[in-house]
């Protein structure tokens, strides 16, 4: 071979592992600009106040800015569709709750789809909803509730942080299971919902435990119940609503990290690696408890696992109890 063809060659071979080098090392050094993590809710609500606390963790453990952006409305659809079409590259995250499968499974025309367009990557926390009343409400208890609603069918109040939100669909299920009436109120979050209860406009509310955790820790309102299946370590002397009598009531409030489809895997395996490692520090735990927030760390699996299970738990819900979306 001619002494200007081994040249040629060898600057073709050269060229090529520089740009197979650069390649990884641009890959491997998986995030080195900002992230932009979206939360379809309200500052101040239950998931912008975990999703806050993972984002300033994270970013610290990852060495890159974490820039958390509220994107209100529809449901958390509206955060939802953007991460849904955002460039696949990990730089464009969003942290959501099971208000979007819930969405998903009510809704046949969300301009994305929820089965195909996003990817569960991390699961960060599974926490019953809170059941508060005004302080100064005559109602003690879930018994009093039902008493209350069946004497005045449809004069009754419920918030909720948004049409469609876990918080809605908590209320929407005990009036289904126990056949009874209320005018639903959403809000454009949690905390302006639990305000109104506060000064009595609203005469019950299954908040976030982020936001009814502290008031009822405060005496600013009055706990009834707890949505989940068996009591709340952080409220061990509040009955659940599956206690308090309602046959098959069962709700949690779980939250995690979603990107859009296509993302490489070694950056979704660097997301849920580096989630799972804050929640598991002492700080972050603690934190956890004085927001009223169980902990649920789940890997990528059994996280596709719960949103998935869920979507088909509430299309079938919502058929068999007959639940109509406002």
């Amino acid at each position: 071979m001619k002494l200007s063809s081994l040249a040629a060659l060898s600057r073709r071979i050269i060229i090529a592992t520089a740009f197979t080098v650069a390649a990884s090392s641009s890959f491997a050094a998986y995030p080195d600009k900002p992230i932009k993590m979206l939360i379809g809710y309200a500052p101040g609500s239950s998931t912008d106040i975990v999703g806050r606390m993972v984002a300033q963790d994270l970013s610290l453990l990852l060495k890159q800015p974490i820039i958390v952006e509220n994107r209100g409305g529809a449901a958390g659809s509206i955060a939802a569709d953007a991460v849904a079409k955002a460039t696949p590259d990990g730089y464009t995250i969003l942290f959501a709750q099971n208000g979007l499968a819930i969405n998903v499974a009510a809704n046949p025309k969300l301009p994305f789809n929820g089965m195909k367009d996003l990817i569960p990557v991390v699961g960060v926390s599974a926490t019953p909803h809170i059941l508060i009343v005004n302080n100064n409400s005559p109602i003690k208890n879930v018994a009093e509730l039902l008493a209350d609603l069946r004497a005045n069918p449809g004069k009754r109040s419920f918030a909720s942080s948004g049409i469609s939100n876990s918080d809605h669909m908590a209320g929407e299920l005990f009036l289904s299971l126990t056949n009874t009436q209320a005018i639903h109120v959403p809000y454009k979050g949690g905390s302006p919902a639990a305000t109104d209860v506060l000064g009595g406009q609203i005469d019950f509310y299954f908040a976030g435990m982020p936001v009814g955790y502290p008031l009822y820790k405060a005496d600013k309102v009055r706990a009834l119940a707890v949505t989940s299946k068996h009591r709340f370590s952080g409220t061990p002397e509040l009955p659940t609503i599956l206690e308090s009598g309602v046959t098959e009531y069962d709700m949690a409030l779980w939250q995690g990290v979603f990107v859009p489809a296509g993302t490489p895997k070694d950056v979704m395996s660097t997301l849920t690696a580096g989630v799972l490692k804050v929640l598991d520090t002492p700080e972050m735990k603690d934190r956890f408890i004085k927001a009223g927030v169980q902990i649920a760390p789940l890997n990528q699996a059994r996280f596709s696992d719960l949103y998935f299970s869920d979507i088909t738990r509430w299309k079938r819900v919502m058929e068999k109890s007959n639940i109509k979306l406002d």
